[in-house]
């Protein structure tokens, strides 16, 4: 085993040891733990071995940050980097990617051939593998474990989760031999503490010594309407008693971006830094805006001055990049941030405070899901540093004490399959696989592997149901049958109706001094035949034939639950075959796909990622972006990867060349729309025109503050489309069979948009 300065700890030793002999291993630890130990350990096994080690991670930004701290350790000769928008040294002996990126070269399609891409290729570290829990990209996990050569060594790390046992068995089947490492040991404890608004002068333990709640907690009063609007914010008091209590520095989670800049704003007068400090940060400012001049006049400099901060998606990348950097040297004492810093970031903190452990989504306010709460919590503590990590949770009127401590409590979630099949799967597939190949592997999916236990709530309630059909078992003391006692209630029903209307017709004669006709008196013969069959069935004098019926109504109810969930099973058991063979309906229909195997224009599907490939590349096929100006064709392929925004923003009028080509482009969606819908295929496809004219001013050369003049939204917001965009762009100077114009056109694109800010990580 490789010597590392330090002692290893057991989880760390057995890992290793595991890696050692060969075989692949999924780590479960608590966040901070030590994990990326064991990767250290492939990494140096590699090395020593002249194999090459593969690190994948969910984030460009941890990639980067990975491949800067490997390059300082390793040497930048052996250290490679491959994300959507940067390829460095990438047959180097460690290369960092995300997962995506990996994903996609197991394709084998425009990344070249999977021998090639796969050479020498001795481990795979999956970092943050429970992020297969995330609901857009999860299924990008499960393809990357079904597709890894068997002769590759995968080291899975993820944080604490319910059924890592069921994850490592489920490898275990589709790839090579693996073993599990689950501890939850963490080496710098936490300490949980709750902040009562009415207590406002100190923490309160949040449990005691034995584990029950401190009843010295209260809950926090119900406020309505403007009162809530208008709400005392008690965040200084919050960090004047982390200050007090030396447990700084801090972050600050909350689910607002708008509140992590009024809250950093409200704590700027605390005084938190010295001026030693506040000399040293000036001096990191000066050094790094020199090397990134557009944040030179950014309205967030004076806040870093008073040793607070805020890091959420609205910033730009340079921006948290320097706000990494200062908390990291222990020099911003608060970070407020939102819950996407929790994923992984390297910014180990002695604390973190929670706002609420519930937050708003579309559909109300929720709690927050333990694993949630795991992976903000497990920010505190540092290790090395602090010998206890100390979690400090904010009182709110949306959630009571009691809740708080059954969460802190709760063990994690377990991961949840998000597996879903899309054309660019069912293409790549077949181009490798015939059908029954390809459905081999789908049913190889975690989803399929751990459907015992997703199907569980379903079949027990199957199994409630049938206890009640049992139990509701009636025993006829004429021992009828139920199809006979069936016989005499319609019999009872048709008599009790034919007599009502013998009765009105007899009643309206009479009125109208008529005699009965003979069709009536017939009617009425009949209805008297009826009652006397209904004296012939014992039901007629049964005291217990209200109870039978009634009992007979309930058990076929109950039937008729039984066999939906019965079909629900059914459907579910085979949901991801079923997903799959729709989207290949779907492509067939469309000529994608001939005797299963891709056409040509199915193969340049195959090579394009985005939600829905087939709609980007009928757009493509449709030569309606060929003769656009690379401003006018970065607008559209903006609008086309704009996801639905939850805030209004206003209008901005685009170029009549985009607008024209958006109009031919929805006539597109409604061909697509059509045929899916005759599949039942979901496929999400936009035409969202929200920074269009914006991507259009800065092709032509705007500078960015002309730029964000334009619209009241965060610049990391609009860094992020513009660079939806460039790889979008990028795709179609690499995929097969794009038009040369529109290659030649995408390049410019690309060449005039990549400037600062937009260019930087």
């Amino acid at each position: 085993m490789y010597e590392f300065s330090f002692e290893l700890d057991d989880f760390q030793k057995d890992a290793c040891n595991f890696v050692n002999e060969g075989k692949s291993v999924v780590v479960c630890a608590p966040t901070g733990a030590g994990k990326t130990v064991i990767a250290q350990h492939a990494i140096h096994k590699a090395l020593a071995e002249g194999k090459r080690i593969f690190y994948t991670t969910p984030l460009k930004a941890l990639s980067n940050q990975k491949y800067y701290d490997f390059g300082e350790k390793y040497g930048y000769d052996k250290v490679g980097l491959l994300t959507g928008d940067t390829s460095l040294n990438r047959n180097g002996q460690i290369v960092v990617m995300t997962t995506e990126v990996f994903r996609n070269m197991l394709y084998g399609t425009n990344f070249g051939s999977v021998t090639d891409n796969m050479k020498d290729v001795k481990y795979v570290v999956l970092d943050e593998v429970h992020y297969m829990n995330d609901e857009q990209r999860g299924t990008v996990w499960e393809e990357s474990i079904i597709y890894c050569p068997t002769n590759v060594q995968i080291i899975a790390l993820s944080a604490t989760v319910a059924n890592a046992d069921e994850l490592t068995d489920w490898i275990n089947t589709v790839h090579s031999k693996t073993e599990l490492v689950d501890t939850d040991f963490r080496p710098v404890p936490l300490r949980f503490f709750y902040f009562d608004s009415s207590q406002p002068t100190r923490l309160l333990p949040l449990l005691t010594p034995s584990g029950q709640l401190n009843k010295k907690i209260r809950p926090e009063k119900r406020v309505f309407g403007k009162k809530l609007q208008n709400k005392k914010s008690y965040v200084k008091k919050v960090i004047r008693n982390l200050e007090q209590n030396d447990m700084l520095p801090a972050i600050y989670f909350t689910f607002s971006r708008k509140k992590c800049d009024e809250q950093m704003e409200k704590c700027a007068s605390l005084d938190l830094i010295s001026k030693g400090e506040r000399a040293q940060i000036q001096q990191i400012i000066d050094e790094y805006i020199a090397d990134n001049p557009h944040l030179y006049n950014n309205k967030h400099i004076e806040y870093l001055l008073c040793g607070v901060a805020s890091h959420h998606a609205g910033l730009l990348p340079a921006w948290k990049g320097l706000v990494e950097k200062l908390f990291q040297k222990g020099l911003i004492k608060v970070v407020f941030a939102t819950e996407t810093l929790a994923a992984g970031i390297n910014m180990p903190a002695r604390s973190t405070v929670i706002s609420a452990t519930s937050k708003r989504t579309d559909s109300g306010h929720r709690m927050l899901t333990a694993s949630e709460f795991l992976q903000m919590s497990g920010r505190a503590g540092r290790r090395g540093m602090d010998e206890i990590g100390y979690v400090t949770i904010i009182g709110t009127q949306f959630q009571s004490p009691e809740e708080v401590a059954e969460l802190v409590l709760s063990d994690a979630n377990p991961l949840e399959s998000r597996f879903s099949p899309s054309y660019s799967m069912v293409l790549n597939l077949l181009q490798r696989f015939c059908l029954d190949e390809a459905k081999e592997l789908i049913l190889k999916s975690f989803g399929y592997f751990s459907s015992g236990t997703r199907l569980q709530p379903l079949i027990k309630a199957q199994e409630q149901i049938m206890g009640e059909i049992k139990s509701r078992e009636f025993a006829c003391p004429h021992r009828l049958a139920d199809s006979e006692m069936h016989e005499y209630d319609k019999l009872r029903h048709i008599y009790v109706q034919n007599r009502q209307t013998y009765k009105k017709i007899c009643k309206q004669e009479r009125s109208k001094n008529r005699p009965l006709s003979s069709e009536v008196i017939q009617f009425g013969a009949q209805t008297k035949e009826m009652l006397n069959k209904m004296h012939t069935f014992p039901c007629d004098n049964c005291k217990l034939y209200k109870k039978h019926s009634k009992n007979i109504e309930v058990l076929e109810r109950f039937s008729v639950r039984y066999n939906k969930l019965e079909k629900e099973i059914e459907k579910q058991k085979d949901i991801f075959w079923n997903k799959f063979l729709a989207h290949r309906s779907v492509l067939i229909d469309m000529g994608y796909l001939k005797d299963d195997y891709p056409t040509e224009q199915g193969v340049t599907t195959s090579q394009v990622r985005s939600e829905n490939e087939l709609f980007i590349a009928e757009i493509i096929f449709s030569g309606v972006l060929e003769n656009l100006t690379p401003a006018q064709l970065a607008a559209v392929v903006c609008a086309i990867t704009t996801e639905d925004l939850r805030v209004d923003i206003p209008y901005l009028p685009i170029s009549e060349p985009v607008r024209k080509t958006l109009n031919l482009i929805r006539n597109i969606r409604r061909k697509v729309e059509k045929v899916q819908t005759r599949y039942s295929v979901e496929a999400p496809m936009y035409i969202n025109p929200y920074f269009s004219s914006l991507i259009e001013l800065w092709v032509e050369g705007a500078e960015w503050e002309t730029i964000t003049e334009q619209v009241d939204m965060g610049e990391g917001d609009i860094v992020r489309s513009f660079k939806r965009v460039v790889d979008v762009l990028r795709q179609f100077t690499t995929i097969e069979n794009v038009p040369e114009v529109l290659v030649f056109t995408a390049r410019e694109a690309i060449d005039k948009i990549q400037r600062e800010p937009v260019d930087i990580d």
